[in-house]
């Protein structure tokens, strides 16, 4: 039997940079979740809950350094661990029978 690793707790401020002092990075060895205004957003580069803010590349704008520029959205903010994706093979593949994926040649 494996053991399955605990999770830490979710921080309150969270940033993805790891030169960030808010940078945990025991928490990204789980795949996190990012709840904002009640819609899932992926590009989540920072967060604070207490706050009520997230920090999100603009789109195609770099700044001086070449990286994206961060912009700052206000609203409802949830961090949640997401659910581990069951492994492909304990699940069984649909496949479509034979007969009907080949074209009927019937004249």
């Amino acid at each position: 039997m494996t053991a399955t690793p605990t999770q830490p707790s979710l921080p309150d401020h969270l940033s993805a940079d790891p030169r960030s002092p808010h940078h945990v990075a025991a928490v990204f060895e789980h795949d996190i979740g990012i709840r904002f205004n009640g819609k899932e957003r992926g590009d989540v580069e920072e967060y604070c809950i207490s706050e009520g803010w997230v920090r999100v590349p603009a789109v195609r704008t770099l700044d001086r350094r070449g990286k994206p520029l961060i912009v700052k959205l206000k609203g409802t903010v949830e961090a949640y661990y997401k659910a581990p994706q069951d492994a492909p093979q304990d699940r069984p593949a649909a496949v479509a029978p034979a007969a009907s994926a080949a074209p009927s040649e019937s004249a």
